[in-house]
């Protein structure tokens, strides 16, 4: 899949997403609403893993049709942001 049919099916993605989110604005979503947008982040999370890993294959000379489809555990958390600890132990005092 080139570079151009990601973009797409990632908009593909995002439009389906949207259009979910505003179609019930102010009242919510049903369990059957609500488990399909977590599985459009998760199908959005995986498009844009696998369209990183194109264009760096691409600026390292590599060939962009290595890249693959990495599954959901593996991209998931990506979002996770680790709270920050700036206490260092070696620091002098």
């Amino acid at each position: 899949m080139d570079d151009q049919r990601v973009l797409d099916r990632i908009d593909e993605l995002v439009k389906e997403e949207e259009e979910l989110l505003h179609r019930h604005e102010g009242e919510g979503l049903d369990d059957d609403e609500h488990a399909r947008l977590e599985e459009l982040k998760l199908q959005l999370d995986k498009t844009w893993d696998y369209l990183r890993q194109r264009r760096s294959l691409r600026e390292a000379g590599d060939d962009p049709d290595e890249a693959s489809m990495r599954d959901g555990g593996t991209v998931e958390d990506y979002g996770t942001v680790a709270p920050f600890d700036d206490t260092d132990a070696d620091a002098p005092e």
